[in-house]
């Protein structure tokens, strides 16, 4: 007997309909063959079926069982289908009815007492089988809130093979799981901008970089509050959108980061890796593609402490990402894309001891290690960031002012304005939320300028041999100062402080 069950499957971030086929032959010995292109973890379901349907007092007859996951061109990887085969397996033994079948997409792994275990990626399946005109979902019932989360289809919670039988028959329903459409937690943070002494100048910086999304990369010796700075970056960050929440969400659910008492990200994300990352830890990657930190950042923060340490090959690998804002691997088993539009926030030093241009402290570095030292980061790369900063050290009657500074609150609703202005600037136009975000024709239509605002920005490019690119940057970054200020045009005074942040080689830099 024929009985065919729908699952999923991921694939990146989207999500593909598997259609399990499981064919009942008779015999006088038990048979069990998967196919279909299964990896390791499917075919060791045979043994987690057979065990989780007998221990769960039901009958798994003598025969010889086929099972065919469909499309067979796809691979097939993870526990996900022990479900849908032990359903295939007890419909084609007629001790479930088929009704149910067709209307209906099944996804976990089996115990092998019978209980659904969790599995990752269940937030883009659920999302796949709305989409797919699905009427109800099975799933793990530690999944069921991140499931409930997509609206528009019926997410069953199983705890127990036994019950899910139940439940088709109709001897004993399981309710649905209510669905979230609206889930509100406040943020909390570890640093406030209050808390930070002295460093207005970097605290503007940073108000600019949160407002329209810019990257930003400070230098200065250690000690200076680089690093605590930029950990104070999500207290004045928006709060993300729900359509935005549930894109961040789908990268966690693929990457399994989420937790059933957290299982959607509300606020923007905030990564820092170790400068020790491989390639696929930082980008993606692996023999299944997985999401790296770029798109485990997405829609909001990667901040790269130590920036030189990472490497010149390693660094040269986030060009791509901070131009086209996603990012493609390609393995013998596929190519997937990942979303990564991201905020490059990055500290370093200016030299391997940390004190060229120092006023207090004499480097120690020769010229050719500091030249050495500073090419690790390509003029290229540098181009991309659109805010330099640099961070001196704090003096002592700063440190011991007792006077707090504006809190993150009193930044964060500047922030919020601003972001508001650009929201509606940008109302239908896809993929545009900030200002960084704008292309070469946003920029023409949304940043004119008058006469003199022409005239200074043409006298910075030739002084300070701003490239193309670099030339929009200015006028993005301008964009948003305007947009702080509440203005609607932009004018000398924001392109002049947007060129205040572009890099100068005669501070730090080595000519």
């Amino acid at each position: 007997m024929l009985a065919k069950v729908f699952s999923g499957a991921v694939l990146g971030l989207k999500g593909r309909v598997i259609e399990v086929e499981v064919d009942k032959r008779g015999g006088m010995m038990a048979h069990f063959i998967i196919v279909g292109l299964p990896d390791a973890a499917v075919q060791e379901s045979r043994v987690r079926v057979r065990s989780a349907v007998r221990n769960s007092g039901l009958t798994f007859p003598m025969g010889s069982y086929t099972v065919n996951l469909a499309p067979a061109d796809i691979p097939k990887r993870g526990p996900a289908y022990d479900l849908p085969m032990a359903i295939g397996v007890l419909a084609a033994t007629s001790q479930i009815p088929h009704d149910e079948l067709s209307k209906a997409m099944f996804i976990g792994e089996l115990a092998l007492d019978g209980r659904l275990r969790h599995v990752n990626g269940i937030l883009p399946i659920t999302d796949l089988a709305r989409r797919q005109g699905f009427e109800r979902i099975y799933v793990p019932a530690v999944d069921a809130v991140e499931a409930a989360l997509i609206d528009g289809i019926e997410v069953i919670p199983v705890d127990h093979l036994t019950h899910l039988v139940n439940h088709i028959t109709g001897v004993v329903p399981i309710p649905p799981k209510p669905h979230r459409t609206s889930v509100v937690s406040p943020p909390t943070f570890t640093t406030d901008l209050a808390d930070i002494k002295g460093q207005e100048h970097v605290k503007r910086a940073l108000e600019i970089a949160a407002a329209g999304g810019h990257n930003m990369l400070m230098t200065g010796p250690p000690g200076a509050g680089k690093t605590l700075m930029a950990r104070t970056l999500p207290s004045i960050l928006p709060p993300l959108s729900q359509e935005a929440a549930l894109d961040v969400t789908r990268i966690y659910s693929v990457a399994d980061l989420l937790t059933s008492e957290k299982p959607l990200i509300q606020h923007p994300p905030f990564r820092s890796p170790h400068h020790t990352i491989s390639y696929a830890g930082l980008i993606g990657g692996g023999r299944w593609p997985r999401p790296g930190e770029i798109s485990l950042a997405h829609r909001g923060v990667l901040f790269l402490d130590e920036l030189p340490e990472f490497g010149n090959k390693m660094l040269e690998m986030l060009r791509q990402p901070l131009e086209d804002k996603i990012v493609t691997l390609s393995r013998a088993t596929g190519t997937v894309t990942f979303p990564a539009n991201f905020m490059l926030v990055a500290s370093m030093n200016p030299c391997p001891c940390g004190y060229y241009g120092d006023p207090e402290r004499a480097c120690t570095c020769s010229t050719a290690a500091i030249r050495n030292y500073q090419k690790r980061i390509s003029g290229p790369l540098l181009d991309r960031i659109d805010i330099h900063v640099q961070v001196p050290r704090v003096k002592y009657e700063k440190l011991t002012d007792n006077s707090q500074g504006e809190p993150s609150s009193v930044v964060r609703a500047r922030v919020l304005a601003a972001r508001a202005r650009q929201t509606a600037r940008f109302a239908g136009i896809p993929h545009i939320d900030a200002n960084a975000d704008m292309g070469p024709t946003e920029v023409r239509q949304f940043c004119p300028l008058n006469r003199e605002a022409h005239q200074l920005i043409g006298a910075a490019m030739r002084q300070l041999q701003l490239s193309a690119r670099a030339y929009h940057r200015v006028l993005k970054l301008a964009r948003t100062i305007a947009d702080l200020a509440g203005e609607e045009r932009i004018t000398t005074v924001h392109i002049a402080e947007a060129i205040q942040y572009r890099p100068r080689k005669n501070e730090f830099w080595m000519a």
